[in-house]
């Protein structure tokens, strides 16, 4: 029995793939772009793709720019501070 991933997390491996040609983003990372107006660039483990609470932020994300990220990256828009609470208590689950 298999299950099928969301379609935000297929295509945000897909800017993966297109990323990981670009050497300012370490292997197994995925660059991403956070904030309201002014977006910030962020380098964070693919691994967080997978956390609910991150597939939480990226719906939000394909809700508000659907599938089109101009920036290259996954465009994130919710405010700083709550991303970064968000992968600091990530990364200490890893």
């Amino acid at each position: 029995m298999g299950f099928r991933l969301p379609p935000i997390v297929v295509n945000a491996k897909q800017v993966l793939k297109a990323q990981q040609a670009q050497s300012s983003v370490p292997k197994g990372h995925i660059a991403i772009y956070v904030g309201e107006v002014e977006r910030k660039r962020y380098i964070i483990p693919v691994s967080f793709l997978n956390h609910p609470s991150f597939v939480d932020l990226l719906n939000q994300a394909e809700e508000e720019f659907g599938f089109n990220h101009p920036m290259g990256g996954l465009t994130i828009p919710c405010k700083e501070d709550t991303f970064i609470d968000l992968a600091s208590r990530l990364h200490a689950l890893t």
